[in-house]
């Protein structure tokens, strides 16, 4: 986890416009470069580093002997770079991952360079000889990415707007900025006064397609056929790979344990291959909540049986309230549902940073939207709705869980993996038949849980525990988070206010109170940018006008139950 940042064709100062990379120097805590383009005074690369892998020669942007006019500024990590290496015998100049993004474009140019990658990834490639620059974002946005365009050729890229928003250009006083699309690469061409044209936008990659890079994957063949007991064998030799390969790094893992299904697979799987590899620290796993929180008793069920170093955070409404500023500042969002589960996630990557020296953090999003895990699935339409739904909100995680995840971690200078957005294992999953993935006799993940039955990772409680927001599950049942907040903006902001809401925020205007607290603080950083927020997180299939699971009536019967 970095933070990059680029410039083409500035025709400001660039000692006053590189101000604005240190806006993300919380990505990068260990070190920081600004360099300057060979023969192109007003084009420049700003990197900010997270030492994970090749601690001595890892400093961006990359170059190399071999290839003096490319220059590389990346923010991922490439899990297969070392099989790439191997079967393509390229010649490594250094041990750094993304190494590989100069060898495969050298050989086989930009389209086989993205689809060769197993990994997550947002870069910016500076082809000198060619004159073209070239943007890539990884399947699901797991990393960010934002960029502004201008007219007249100017080109601005950072790992988050707010490195982008302050940005001078005499043609445009008003930058408008947008996060760059996820499974996409874009190609520029890079004029003689280092403004850029976009030649072409290629999506490369969707969410059901196996990936290319599957070719050269080691992983045990896989059965055909969709016979339920060789799924659920496949699916545990995929996951098992996706953890595997995500060990890769020189810094101390951890893993955020919530006691749900998804964060205890992972944290049960994680521990034991870290055994299997020798590590020899162990794992801590952090789990947060306020006092009588569902998520810290079950959670510490799940530290106990699987035996890792368990921390337990403990926070107060005041304490979460008195962060929304910070939080919202962050996300660079005012979507209500991420803001919520966005507190308790910033909360404990602070106590993180601050109490441990875990850097490197597992965790298990992406899997609601895979696995078809939120409780509005119950009340789906059909199998094939289902499945479209499902597809939807792994296009939309990087506006919101995706979001949530890597902002909240990335404020404190942690690195977040996700196992369940492995390409692998999500494409496999794709690929099942609608009927097989919906929800099963009142539970949600059906086929994830059954899937684990068998492998006594985690108690058979867990494994069966229902859905639960992390949102929600960090306070009582009889006090919900949701509530605490409402109760408290309920006297920020009065009816007249209200009232006059549409003419204030004709863009996606909020509807209650809290949607409308939050949207003033963002409105304070980021005047003008509501648009980066297409829609608002609600549940489908449902009249809720709460986008929190507690006021699901599913929810209702089952916590009666």
């Amino acid at each position: 986890m970095c933070g990059i940042w680029a410039l083409f064709g500035s025709d400001d100062c660039l000692s006053v416009q590189c101000l604005s990379a240190m806006k993300i120097a919380h990505r990068g805590p260990d070190a920081f470069r600004f360099e300057n383009v060979n023969g192109y005074t007003n084009c420049c690369f700003g990197f900010h580093r997270l030492a994970v892998v090749d601690q001595l020669f890892g400093m961006q942007p990359i170059r190399v002997k071999k290839y003096p006019y490319l220059w590389l500024c990346y923010n991922g990590e490439i899990y297969n770079h070392k099989k790439l290496q191997l079967h393509f015998e390229f010649e490594y100049q250094t041990k750094v991952d993304g190494e590989i993004i100069l060898h495969l474009y050298d050989k086989g140019g930009i389209e086989q360079t993205v689809c060769m990658l197993d990994g997550v990834f947002a870069f910016i490639l500076l082809d000198t000889a060619n004159k073209k620059v070239f943007l890539g974002r990884d399947t699901y946005g797991v990393r960010p990415l934002f960029k502004a365009v201008t007219e007249d050729g100017f080109l601005a890229v950072c790992s988050e707007a707010k490195g982008l928003i302050n940005l001078k250009h005499s043609m445009t006083p008003f930058l408008k900025v947008e996060p760059f699309l996820p499974g996409h690469y874009e190609v520029l061409d890079l004029k003689p006064n280092g403004k850029v044209a976009s030649v072409e936008m290629v999506k490369y990659h969707h969410c059901r397609d196996e990936p290319l890079h599957a070719l050269y994957d080691s992983v045990e063949k896989l059965f055909p056929g969709f016979e339920i007991e060789t799924v659920k064998n496949n699916l545990r030799i995929l996951f098992d790979s996706a953890i595997k390969k995500r060990l890769m790094t020189d810094r101390r893992i951890g893993c955020l344990l919530s006691g749900g299904l998804d964060s205890s697979l992972v944290a049960a799987i994680l521990l034991k291959q870290l055994k299997e590899a020798q590590v020899q620290y162990p794992l801590q796993t952090f789990a947060i909540g306020m006092e009588d929180s569902p998520d810290l008793l079950a959670a510490r069920k799940v530290a106990n049986h699987i035996g890792s170093e368990h921390h337990e955070v403990l926070f107060n409404s005041e304490e979460g309230i008195q962060v929304l500023d910070e939080v919202i500042f962050s996300l660079e969002t005012y979507d209500i549902t991420t803001v919520r589960a966005s507190v308790g996630m910033y909360l404990i990557s602070k106590y993180i940073r601050k109490n441990t020296d875990s850097v490197v953090i597992f965790s298990g999003e992406g899997s609601d939207e895979l696995t078809q895990g939120y409780i509005y699935f119950h009340k789906a339409p059909s199998p094939e709705k289902a499945e479209e739904e499902s597809e939807r909100l792994l296009k939309e995680l990087y506006l919101f869980d995706v979001l949530r995840a890597d902002r909240t971690t990335a404020a404190h200078g942690l690195e977040l993996r996700v196992p369940f957005l492995d390409h692998r294992f999500s494409s496999y999953y794709m690929s099942l038949p609608p009927d097989m993935r919906i929800p099963k006799n009142g539970i949600e993940k059906h086929l994830l849980r059954e899937t684990f039955e068998d492998s006594n990772l985690i108690p058979k409680e867990i494994l069966w525990r229902p859905k639960e927001a992390f949102s929600d599950g960090i306070t009582s049942v009889k006090n919900s988070w949701f509530r605490i907040l409402q109760e408290y903006i309920d006297h920020q902001v009065d009816d007249a206010v209200m009232a006059s809401a549409a003419q204030k925020f004709a863009v996606n205007t909020p509807k209650t109170k809290e949607g409308y607290y939050y949207r003033q603080i963002f409105e304070r950083h980021y005047p003008g940018r509501a648009d980066w927020l297409p829609h608002y997180w609600m549940p489908r299939w449902t009249s809720a006008t709460d986008p929190s699971a507690r006021t699901l009536t599913h929810y209702k019967a089952t916590a009666k139950a």
